[in-house]
């Protein structure tokens, strides 16, 4: 089965992945001072003898608001490389374009993605190029469209869905759940379902947020398919030709409030990897771990946290599932503390599979507890300062790594 369910809500991704990542490295023990607690209560604030303006000092230490399109010295070094500019939307749209063209079984089908170029304009373009039919406008009826896109993948197609918005793709979830994750086990290997979805979320301003954070907890529970999510234009890319290539089951999240992240990116052809994570930032002394729109609040917090005299290894983890493993332990049993940072919400959230998989194969390896910093298990509020109560915010990460390192 070959389904791509491109959603957006997520973010953080990988732009390379360091060639002796498959290397084991087995570093001796090493443990900060001041282990004593078996859990961890993190908060934004300094806590209890905090002064009356802790608030305000702490905005004068980093940007509490993380703009992804606010690009860090290291984006802009690429200014200077080959290759060709392009936001993460245009990004999508390339790499979408670039495997219609090479394989005639790719086709596109959605709400509004034919002539009208889709909601935020992935689509853009594709219908004058490719026809009605290989870009196929449906009625407002996600169940079915994503069942005819399934049935027509078991036919030796690969069908595109884009569900235009990620709480719409609810409605939808038989569909995804009983026939795309199960449909190749259950006849035998007979089937194959190379199908991607799609749908916008974000936070809270953005329609659809709680659903964007929810179904990823949702999704990972469905057997057979894969989870991966984007946060720069690169991986964007790279990780839609890979969706679409594979013949399992594929879910790619895309996060609405990265669009316009720009990015240089290269000429030539490249496909990611849909089962390897991306190593952001190394360091030695705690490891944070991040995808999605986070990883550009987990490296504000960075700058924070490199000024106050730590390391921080930041890896994107990049594909939800399964986890790349490999990575991530060889990260552990360098710093022997982890630090989780996500959009999805706690409960049954990928932070929470996440920690189990960690505690089961790299529990002796660990110096202190992992904490989890996730969204609160409450609908995304749509004013804005109750939307960051609710969403982890940098001051919240430098926090947490204060207190695993103690």
């Amino acid at each position: 089965m070959a389904t791509v369910s491109q959603c957006f809500g997520a973010t953080s991704a990988a732009i390379s992945v360091s060639s002796n990542s498959r290397k084991l490295h087995l570093p001796s023990r090493r443990s900060l001072p001041g282990r004593k607690a078996s859990f961890f209560v993190v908060r934004s604030d300094s806590g209890s003898k905090s002064g009356p303006n802790s608030r305000a000092r702490r905005a004068d230490q980093l940007i509490t608001n993380a703009v992804a399109t606010k690009a860090d010295s290291a984006a802009a070094s690429t200014a200077s490389k080959p290759g060709h500019e392009l936001l993460l939307f245009e990004a999508l749209r390339e790499g979408l374009e670039e495997e219609m063209a090479r394989d005639p079984t790719v086709c596109v089908m959605g709400e509004d993605v034919g002539h009208y170029g889709g909601s935020y304009k992935v689509t853009k373009g594709l219908a004058d190029k490719y026809g009605d039919l290989r870009v196929l406008d449906t009625p407002i009826a996600e169940n079915s469209f994503t069942g005819m896109g399934i049935g027509a993948a078991m036919t030796g197609l690969r069908p595109i869905i884009e569900g235009m918005n990620m709480g719409f793709l609810l409605l939808a979830f038989n569909q995804i759940s009983n026939n795309c994750g199960m449909l190749h086990y259950t006849s035998g290997g007979q089937f194959k379902i190379p199908v991607v979805i799609r749908g916008p979320g974000g936070v809270g301003r953005q329609l659809g947020a709680e659903h964007s954070q929810r179904l990823e907890s949702y999704f990972q529970s469905i057997p057979g398919i894969q989870m991966v999510a984007c946060s720069t234009p690169y991986n964007a890319k790279g990780l839609m030709k890979a969706a679409i290539r594979s013949d399992n089951p594929v879910i790619l999240f895309e996060h609405v409030l990265l669009y316009n992240l720009k990015e240089r990116i290269p000429d030539e052809e490249y496909v990611c990897s849909l089962e390897e994570a991306e190593m952001v930032r190394p360091g030695e002394h705690v490891t944070i771990l991040t995808y999605s729109r986070m990883r550009y609040h987990v490296m504000q917090a960075a700058k924070t946290l490199v000024n106050k005299g730590y390391d921080p290894e930041v890896i994107d983890i990049r594909s939800l599932k399964p986890f790349d493993l490999h990575t991530i332990g060889n990260s552990v049993k360098k710093t022997h503390r982890v630090l989780i940072v996500e959009e999805c919400m706690r409960t049954g959230g990928i932070g929470a599979s996440l920690t189990a998989a960690i505690t089961e194969n790299f529990h002796d390896y660990l110096d202190a507890p992992i904490i989890c910093l996730s969204s609160q298990d409450v609908p995304t509020p749509y004013a804005a300062t109750l939307e960051e109560v609710t969403v982890v915010q940098p001051a919240q990460i430098v926090t947490a790594v204060e207190q695993l390192c103690q």
